[in-house]
């Protein structure tokens, strides 16, 4: 597998930004729940198609945007799309910079932006090891409620719901991956990578497709891994081996204002899924749009994980 290398180690990781299975017949379709013990009220916001919904979980006060679009069809498959927001950030900030609402309106799925919990030692974020050790919120079972209460509304595609996240919520996209495995049928991070914990506890139950979204000049979530972040190449090792693809990735190499983008594919794998990493070469801790680095985030992780469902590609 080619690397890349920064020639620079960054030990600390900072609070700012942001052998798989290959039996079908073990995937089991999301369990269906009538547990009713959450009270949720959703209000309208200033952007049409798009309510807060808050409730209490866990004794705390939590919330989320959900986002559906005018011209939904019930009448055919209605995927879902978490996007998750960096660590200190928001749900109404990455929202402004994701805009995946023209997405929505025209591929007929609805957006959910979750807001992390904020506890007295840590700003808002989300539980996934590492730095966030020391947070005692269950962002996992926050997660899973989300989706209950979602389905209990909306006639959902249980087999396509969808994670994506910017730094921290990248983190928790593979956090997901590992530990909600049988919900999610596909993630995609943005600057993001996973955690001591979650590389070595991870337990998915069904090929995953993983894609990756980094810059080589990333010094919050080195390419390169710190003490308490896995490298890149860990990360997208880890999930080749797990989905059993083959060694060496389909390479395109686009050339933008002076910068060779690597957008790395390995095919071959159980299920027919893929693992994907775009790799800049200048792109720092930041969520790449066409302006920025000639490379649409929003369009990328879409267009990606909207060929999968939770049984590999959607034929």
């Amino acid at each position: 597998m080619k690397t890349y290398y920064l020639g620079l180690l960054v030990l600390i990781l900072s609070s700012c930004g942001g052998g798989g299975s290959s039996d079908l017949e073990s995937i089991s379709p999301p369990e269906t729940d009538n547990d009713d013990s959450y009270n949720e009220t959703c209000i309208d916001t200033s952007r049409t198609g798009m309510k807060r919904c808050d409730l209490k979980h866990d004794n705390l006060d939590r919330y989320y945007y959900i986002y559906i679009p005018n011209n939904l069809n019930t009448n055919v498959s209605i995927p879902i799309l978490f996007a998750f927001h960096g660590y200190g950030s928001s749900a109404m900030r990455h929202l402004s910079y994701t805009n995946y609402f023209l997405l929505a309106d025209s591929n007929n799925f609805i957006v959910i932006y979750p807001q992390g919990a904020t506890t007295a030692t840590l700003s808002s974020h989300w539980n996934v090891g590492g730095w966030t050790s020391k947070s005692t919120i269950n962002d996992l079972d926050f997660v899973d409620t989300i989706i209950r209460l979602v389905k209990d509304k909306i006639e959902i595609d249980e087999t396509r719901i969808y994670s994506s996240g910017m730094s921290n919520g990248g983190y928790m996209g593979y956090h997901l991956a590992c530990n909600l495995s049988s919900k999610f049928a596909a993630i995609a991070s943005v600057t993001g990578s996973m955690t001591n914990g979650t590389y070595d506890d991870c337990n998915p139950i069904h090929p995953t497709p993983i894609l990756q979204i980094h810059g080589l000049l990333d010094f919050v979530v080195p390419y390169d891994g710190n003490a308490g972040s896995k490298s890149i190449p860990d990360v997208i090792n880890y999930w080749v081996n797990y989905n059993s693809c083959g060694d060496d990735p389909d390479t395109i190499i686009k050339y933008d204002n002076y910068s060779l983008v690597s957008y790395e594919t390995y095919i071959n794998c159980i299920n027919n899924v893929n693992v994907k990493l775009i790799l800049h070469p200048e792109m720092g801790h930041d969520w790449p749009t066409t302006q920025s680095y000639n490379v649409n985030a929003s369009f990328e992780i879409w267009d990606f994980v909207s060929r999968y469902n939770i049984y590999g590609l959607i034929e």
